[in-house]
Formats: C-alpha cells, sequence, structure tokens
C-alpha cells in the first residue's frame, strides 16, 4: 500500500471516531444553539430552530442527555443556549448543571423556542437564531454535526475565535480542522471517494497501529463502558439484558447485547460519551463491541483487536458515505456490516470471505427503516449484528448470496454501491412519509 493511501484512511479514522455525547442530532441542535448564544454575546430571549426532516425525525423520540428527561428540539435548544460549552462540541451539555436544568424548563414553560421544517435541504440541516434586545445572530449546520457553514450576527459574519480560521465558509469551517473541535488535524483532508474494500483490509494489515491506537483505545474504553452500563441499570427497555436472559452467554449473545446494551443507554439519555462512527453513536457502538467480544472470546492481541476495529470502522464508513448522513436507510445495519466483516478478518478469512459476509448481511437486512432516534434502535442493532453474525458464518461455510439475486452484484464493491442508491435515491420518498406518519400529517386509514 502507497503511503499517501494509508494516510487518507488514518485520516479518515480520526475524522470520524470522535467523542459524543447522547444521540448526535439533538446534541447537533445543542452545539447550534451554544455557539448562536456565543456569537450573540448573551443569553438569548427568543430561539427559532430550522431543521431538515430527518433532524426532527432523529430528535422527536430521544431523551436530551443531562436535561432531567427531556425530549425534543425545543429541550435540546433551550438546554444548549443556557448550559453549553460549544468549545466541547459534541460534548456541548456534559457540563449542565441543575441551574441550566431549571432554566430550560421554565424557558420552555414560556414557549420562548419555537421549531421549523425546512424543505429542499440536505438531509442533515439545522439551523439556530438567537434574539435579544433587537440583535440576533445565526448558526447554520450542514452535512456533519458539526459542520458550521454559517455564523451571522445582525446579519454579518462572526469570526469564530473557536474555528481555525475566521471566514464563515464550509471551506474555513471544515477543512483542517477535527470535527467537533476546531483543532487542527493530522495529515490531509480525507477522500472518501477513494476507499476501496481491499485497499480497507490492506490498511489493516500494513498500518503502523500506533498511528490510530489512541482513538481505537478511546472507541473501546468509552463504548464498553456505556454497554456494561446498558447492562447493569435500566435504560429503556433493555434489549442487551433481555438477550442475556434469554439466549444465554455463548460469544454470539454477548456480541449483540453488548452492542444493543449500549444503546439501549444512550438512547434513554444516559450522559456517557461514545465515540462515534458516520455521524452516529450507535453505529460507533455496532462497529465496537461485536468486535471486542470476539476478540475477548478467543484471546486476541491488543494489537490484532485494533486491526479487526481498523476493518470495522472503516467498512461502516465506506457503507455509509455512498448512503449520507442521515436517510431511510438504518445505519445499524452499515455499522453491523463492517462488525461482521472485521469478525470474518479476524477469524483469518480471505477478500472474498469478508466480501461474502458483506453481502450477506446486506442482502438479509439491508431493507430495515429508519423511523427516527428511540430506544428501539437498540433492537434494530440486535437484529443487524445477529444477521452479521450469520452472514460470517455462512460466507466462513462458502455459502454466499449471488450476484443477480436482488440488489446482490458478483462484485461487494457493486452491491454495495447499489445499497448506496436504495438508501439515498430510492428511498427518499420512504423517508417523507415516515416523518409525516411521525408527526401526524397523514391520515393513515383513509391511505390505504
Amino acid at each position: 500500500m502507497r503511503e499517501e493511501e494509508s494516510r487518507n484512511y488514518t485520516a479518515i479514522l480520526r475524522a470520524e471516531l470522535v467523542p459524543a455525547m447522547g444521540c448526535t442530532e439533538p446534541i447537533a441542535i445543542a452545539y447550534a444553539a451554544a455557539k448562536a448564544v456565543q456569537a450573540l454575546g448573551t443569553q438569548p430571549e427568543h430561539l427559532e430552530v430550522t431543521c431538515s426532516g430527518n433532524i426532527i425525525k432523529n430528535v422527536k423520540g430521544v431523551t436530551v442527555p443531562n436535561s432531567g428527561g427531556l425530549k425534543g428540539i425545543e429541550a435540546a435548544a433551550v438546554l444548549g443556549a443556557v448550559g453549553g460549552d460549544a468549545g466541547k462540541g459534541l460534548e456541548v451539555i456534559s457540563g449542565a448543571t441543575d441551574e441550566a436544568r431549571e432554566k430550560t424548563g421554565k424557558m420552555l414553560e414560556d414557549g420562548v423556542c419555537v421549531v421549523n421544517l425546512a424543505e429542499d435541504v440536505p438531509n442533515l440541516y439545522i439551523c439556530c437564531e438567537a434574539f435579544r434586545s433587537g440583535h440576533r445572530s445565526l448558526v447554520e449546520i450542514i452535512d456533519n454535526h458539526t459542520n458550521i457553514t454559517r455564523i451571522l450576527r445582525d446579519g454579518r459574519p462572526w469570526k469564530d475565535p473557536d474555528r481555525i480560521k475566521g471566514e464563515d465558509t464550509r471551506s474555513a469551517d471544515h477543512a483542517g480542522t477535527e470535527p467537533g473541535t476546531g483543532k487542527k488535524t493530522d495529515g490531509e483532508e480525507p477522500d472518501y471517494s477513494r476507499m476501496t474494500l481491499r485497499g480497507i483490509i490492506n490498511y489493516a494489515n500494513m498500518v503502523d497501529i500506533a498511528e490510530v491506537s489512541d482513538i481505537l483505545e478511546e472507541q473501546v474504553r468509552c463504548n464498553t463502558a456505556i454497554s456494561q452500563e446498558g447492562i447493569d441499570n435500566r435504560w429503556g427497555v433493555r434489549v442487551g439484558k433481555t438477550i442475556l436472559e434469554n439466549w444465554g452467554r455463548d460469544v454470539k449473545s454477548l456480541a449483540c447485547a453488548r452492542a444493543a446494551a449500549g444503546s439501549d443507554a444512550r438512547m434513554s439519555g444516559c450522559p456517557m460519551p461514545v465515540i462515534i462512527n458516520s455521524g452516529s453513536g450507535n453505529q460507533g457502538i455496532t462497529v465496537t463491541m461485536p468486535v471486542v467480544t470476539y476478540a475477548e472470546q478467543w484471546y486476541l492481541s491488543k494489537e490484532k483487536m485494533y486491526r479487526c476495529l481498523c476493518v470495522s470502522n472503516l467498512v461502516s464508513i465506506y457503507i455509509k458515505h455512498y448512503i449520507g448522513s442521515l436517510s431511510a436507510f438504518c445505519g445499524a445495519v452499515s455499522a453491523a456490516c463492517g462488525a461482521g466483516a472485521a469478525i470474518t478478518y479476524m477469524a483469518g478469512g480471505s477478500y472474498e470471505e469478508i466480501s461474502g459476509t458483506i453481502t450477506n448481511t446486506l442482502g438479509n437486512v439491508g431493507g430495515i427503516v429508519c423511523d427516527g432516534a428511540k430506544p428501539s434502535c437498540a433492537a434494530k442493532i440486535a437484529s443487524s449484528v445477529h444477521a452479521a453474525l450469520m452472514a460470517h458464518y455462512m460466507s466462513m461455510s462458502a455459502k454466499e448470496f449471488q450476484g443477480g439475486e436482488g440488489f446482490v452484484r458478483s462484485d461487494v464493491e457493486d452491491t454495495i454501491k447499489n445499497m448506496g442508491y436504495i438508501g439515498k435515491i430510492g428511498m427518499k420518498e420512504t423517508d417523507k412519509e415516515i416523518l409525516n406518519v411521525m408527526i401526524d400529517k397523514v391520515d393513515v386509514d383513509s391511505s390505504l
């Protein structure tokens, strides 16, 4: 592998594997609100949040961490405004105090925050405006949860002290910065278009693991901790605990349970941080816990586990980059593909067998839809991981779905692209109708 290609994969991992607390969509709203208050220079009297349908879908049913059990866009925005620290990126409300929570409740009662649906915008779109005494500020986020594309104060560009450059343009905010921090990254801007499955495997085999061991160690530490929290305590509907109580504790059950348990906690407001993948904490947990579980059961060295995590993370990112940040396609599927591919790699599987694991997973559960972030995400994770493990064992036994069967093609790269097309283009209308159902905009009985 050429050094340039290896650096690109390292840059992708460093750009994607960053800490976040809670579901990333409400946290992104809190981040936008905190940044809008910073630009305004004072606490606001009024907030207006305008979001894409996908943001609304992913915030509606999830508990905002450190909020005292509150849900919704208004709660995320107001808590970010009164108790957030924008300099912490996706951990913006990790330091929210009882005073901030009390003030948030009072402001919500007073109706200080208005939410609007944005039409004809990217799937990930947030615009937060803050108002006080005739002054106003505006923060716009597009495509990435921390990618601020505009910051205005009283209609003029505002120079953000937390960013590397002062201009409020996408290139100034995005290039050369670490998502969510504004800190310079080592190396170049990552180029996702250069990713291939063979390149990912070659990278995992050859990279000096010291280049990425710090972020992988943090991923294992954080995601294992929230997974254990989900098993130990009563979060959500306890999907992970239910699996352990009824399926037993073999390695397959443990892999499903530990992945689901992290989501149990996260979707119900647990404030513990998660290292995300593809902009999602649930996906970050899903690419991590099955790999950690199998590595422990098979007594792998730490270095070998980290190489497997390189496969898991990068395969998930590779599949998801064709689909986009938010869509009607459940991201647990692409994350589980990554975990399954890594377990096949861990078992000494060939390129063809790793390809078969991905193909078998997509051919099975590629149709799971996303109807927003909520406790049932944990069950979708468990189902997706179970499918990926079955795909692994099938592939290692030379059993694979064949090209021409549905959207499956003989080349795994083409299968991945087909799934990307279905998720990004084919499911656009599905995405709209899911949102319409969730916000009661359709009379389902009269439509059937």
